[in-house]
């Protein structure tokens, strides 16, 4: 399991966008840099360097998986036919963490990823302990019987700022069907994301 041990909001400073789309982000108080150096001039970002920062920006906003998962799943997608930056958000959006944000059964990424680590989540009926599951279309993800008076989860549920995606079909308040792998438009970022710059990162 892929654990951010730092702040996850110094990241938001450090690309100067709200990646998460959450109101308790400190870009909504000031929008640059963190550190004593935070507010100096920017130079001109080369082409490396834009194509390092949108791959930065997409690996965070996935709950800051490890390198080495990120460029695995890079890897298949690159295998798969089509276009590799479609793939590569399909295969995203399909990791079981990212299944149970998307259901609002999580605040956060991160606590999604904690709810399944504790067990608190079943796919298909049978308790599933791995976040970075791939969740297959027609499976159908819900909350253990604990997980459902949990006031973290019910948090989640009556939270404003988000809405469940067209391709996770709600079945009341503790279940929904992974209806079909999304494109990169029907995705909800709160900010643009640019696989295109990934695919071109890895591919150098």
């Amino acid at each position: 399991m892929s654990k951010r041990k730092s702040a996850k909001y110094k990241l938001d400073r450090r690309m100067g966008e709200n990646i998460w789309g959450r109101p308790k982000s400190a870009v909504n108080r000031r929008s640059y840099g963190p550190g004593q150096h935070g507010q100096r001039r920017k130079g001109k970002i080369s082409d490396y360097g834009l194509q390092l920062r949108a791959k930065q920006k997409l690996k965070g906003y996935y709950g800051d998986v490890t390198e080495k998962q990120f460029k695995a799943t890079y890897q298949e997608a690159s295998r798969m036919k089509g276009d590799t930056g479609q793939n590569l958000i399909g295969l995203l959006e399909q990791r079981l963490d990212m299944v149970v944000y998307r259901s609002k059964f999580a605040p956060t990424i991160f606590a999604a990823r904690q709810i399944v680590s504790h067990g608190h989540i079943r796919v298909n009926g049978v308790k599933c302990n791995i976040a970075s599951r791939r969740v297959k279309v027609g499976d159908v993800i819900s909350l253990g019987n604990k997980a459902k008076e949990m006031a973290l989860i019910i948090e989640a549920q009556n939270l404003p700022e988000r809405e469940v995606p067209d391709y996770v079909a709600q079945d009341g308040t503790d279940k929904v069907t992974f209806v079909r792998v999304p494109t990169l438009d029907e995705v909800p970022y709160p900010v643009k994301m640019e696989p295109n710059l990934v695919v071109e990162f890895y591919s150098r």
